[in-house]
């Protein structure tokens, strides 16, 4: 159920009768020379075609900008930063629970949107809402270790092959060659480095880590599109399941 496709009573009838939304949150960033710059966007788009197909869960349109601030460098990277995608959310959920929505489930395709949106989530949390923060990604690797990824790696190379193959340009592909601090001081993540066995955090750009744009032990060019299309299947068919649980809570009534 879209709420672009509804007019203004069928949006009416749906709140008296249900308190939940789903909206699906992306990115326009880098992902590699060899991956669309709206992965982050194009994947939840595409779960929320399920949601819609199994659900009677009303689904707002999806918000392609999100927190990008560290793929700067990349030509084509456009970033809301952290203070325009909480502003931009806090807007969205805001009327929508003027209207009656108390559920909001934040279907992300990028991490960098974490913060903003749970930061979002507990300020609903106080109005007597309340939110969830779905990460596709991560669902993938937790349901299938096979399947789990770094940043325009295999993982979403799978995904976007399985959506539009036409969007992936494996002929531009990049080999890995993260940049190490010094000798002692090795990338170890996409924000880490290794020293003595453990790992110390330090943020720099993407870029700067990473001058092909992707990071991951999972190589793009293990890709296919069978491989994600069991993926998005078998994700999308589990957010479907915590959907109808979702809307099963019953919140407090505060009067």
């Amino acid at each position: 159920m879209r709420l672009e496709h509804m007019t203004w009573k069928q949006a009416q009838a749906y709140f008296a009768e249900h308190d939940t939304v789903v909206i699906p949150v992306g990115s326009i960033e880098n992902h590699g020379s060899h991956l669309a710059l709206g992965t982050d966007f194009l994947v939840p788009s595409h779960i929320a075609q399920t949601i819609d197909q199994q659900t009677d869960v009303l689904i707002a349109p999806a918000v392609p900008y999100g927190v990008a601030d560290h793929h700067f460098g990349f030509p084509g990277t456009v970033s809301l930063g952290y203070d325009g995608l909480k502003m931009v959310i806090e807007r969205i959920v805001g009327c929508l629970y003027g209207y009656g929505a108390r559920k909001f489930i934040f279907l992300n395709g990028h991490g960098g949107n974490d913060n903003a949106l749970l930061d979002v989530g507990l300020e609903l949390e106080d109005m007597g809402a309340l939110s969830a923060l779905v990460n596709w990604w991560q669902l993938a690797g937790e349901l299938n270790p096979k399947w789990k990824g770094g940043h325009g790696g295999g993982e979403e190379t799978a995904a976007i092959l399985a959506i539009n193959p036409d969007w992936v340009h494996m002929e531009d592909y990049m080999p890995l060659t993260p940049v190490d601090l010094s000798e002692n001081l090795k990338v170890s993540g996409m924000k880490t480095v290794a020293f003595k066995g453990a790992n110390v955090t330090v943020q720099r750009r993407f870029q700067s880590v990473t001058p092909s744009g992707w990071y991951g032990p999972d190589d793009p060019r293990d890709a296919t599109a069978e491989w994600g299309k069991e993926m998005l299947e078998t994700v999308s068919q589990y957010i479907v399941e915590f959907i109808r649980e979702f809307q099963q809570i019953q919140l407090p009534d505060r009067g």
